[in-house]
């Protein structure tokens, strides 16, 4: 794929939310157990495909990203962008939208 994020944002494959859970149990397949109180507005998850170099901080140098390319992330639902490449959907978010890395 021929696209680089500039600064601090991220291209983000996103896992479809029925891929997420582990038999309806409320539970993703990585073991994070997601409560009822967040079953309206829960965080979605995805794939990083690519990212940025970073923040430019006013020195002029950039501010290392914390993520990386192949990271499994939860970000938050209204944060990133929608965009559409060869017929696939795809995201492009600010490195603050991200909430968190699954480990595996």
């Amino acid at each position: 794929m021929n696209i680089k994020p500039l600064a601090d944002r991220i291209l983000i494959q996103p896992i479809p939310s029925e891929d997420l859970l582990n038999n309806g149990e409320g539970k993703t397949k990585s073991g994070i157990v997601l409560p009822d109180t967040v079953e309206k507005e829960k965080p979605e998850q995805g794939k990083i495909i690519a990212v940025g170099p970073g923040r430019i901080l006013e020195n002029g140098q950039y501010q290392k990203m914390e993520i990386k390319k192949g990271d499994i992330v939860l970000f938050s639902k209204y944060g990133p962008t929608e965009i559409k490449i060869k017929n696939k959907e795809y995201l492009i978010a600010k490195e603050e939208d991200i909430l968190a890395i699954i480990a595996r």
